[in-house]
């Protein structure tokens, strides 16, 4: 991939952004508790960010009105694999611009901002990208857990959930596509040293306080 020759769009100076990765149903998004909390929100209350789901940013462009890549994200989330780039990378861009020019209070004066982005980047031509055209990551939180738990989530998931994608065929083609592309990121950046590592088979408030731990040394 040919390096970028100007600067990102945002500069990692002022704006956190922190991925959280791990394989489908690892714990981004853990069965709800009786609070009706998940991770991210858990993270998002004490910490000010701004969470951005890549997931949730393309199923709402696939049901938009107009949306000229709708046909196209059905296809890719029908078969468990990954959208294109350039796709995933242009719904952050307006959406971190967008937080960027509402959000107020800690952390979010002075052109700063803080995101919490999860399910990206899921393969390395996306973190290049991201980290020399958008904004240099400053961390990435990795909910590890077994291949059998997270079946076990989705599948409780998906008998609420409504996602077409929420089932043994396709679940199994997203394990494949993780292992095969996702892990290399993982990689890249645990060789940074820029990867925190969360067991992610405890309870919420246990994985909670471990990310919280890495998120104070960041902003320490």
């Amino acid at each position: 991939m040919a390096q970028s020759t100007s600067a990102p769009v945002f500069d990692f100076r002022k704006v956190t952004v922190i991925y959280v990765l791990g394989g489908p149903g690892a714990g981004k998004f853990p069965l709800k508790t009786q609070t009706s909390r998940t991770q991210c929100d858990k993270l998002v209350e004490t910490f000010g960010f701004c969470h951005l789901s890549a997931g949730d940013l393309l199923r709402e462009e696939q049901n938009r009105n107009g949306s000229q890549y709708g046909e196209l994200i059905r296809n890719c989330i029908q078969e468990g694999a990954l959208v294109p780039s350039h796709v995933t990378m242009k719904l952050l861009e307006n959406a971190m611009t967008e937080a960027l020019k509402k959000r107020t209070g800690d952390g979010w004066t002075d052109g700063k901002g803080r995101f919490l982005i999860d399910g990206f980047p899921r393969k390395m031509d996306q973190a290049l990208a991201f980290d020399e055209t958008l904004c240099l990551a400053s961390l990435v939180i990795f909910f590890n857990t077994s291949e059998e738990v997270m079946l076990r989530r989705l599948l409780e998931r998906g008998k609420t959930s409504g996602r077409e994608d929420d089932n043994v065929e396709v679940i199994t083609k997203r394990f494949r596509t993780y292992n095969e592309q996702t892990m290399p990121v993982i990689e890249h950046y645990r060789a940074q040293n820029k990867l925190a590592e969360i067991d992610s088979t405890g309870s919420v408030e246990e994985v909670d306080r471990l990310a919280s731990v890495v998120i104070r040394k960041l902003f320490s």
